[in-house]
């Protein structure tokens, strides 16, 4: 099976995150790592962000955001 991966542009339309929220998680080892695909160029495997993304929780079984009676802001 051939494996795709992604560019950076392709994560962050894909998961919603901005770019330095991407790089804070993946620093706290939270997000899958890069993989270089040349000297100065890296991707994310699909696979990867895909199996991060099923495991975030849906925006209703958030306890923090039902405790604040569903809003974001509190």
């Amino acid at each position: 099976m051939v494996q795709r991966i992604l560019r950076l542009k392709d994560v962050l339309v894909l998961t919603g995150l901005s770019r330095s929220r991407l790089y804070e998680l993946q620093a706290r080892g939270e997000f899958p790592r890069a993989v270089r695909i040349a000297d100065r160029a890296v991707a994310w495997r699909e696979t990867d962000i895909c199996a991060w993304i099923e495991t975030r929780p849906l925006a209703g079984d958030d306890p923090e955001l039902a405790a604040k009676g569903g809003r974001a802001d509190g």
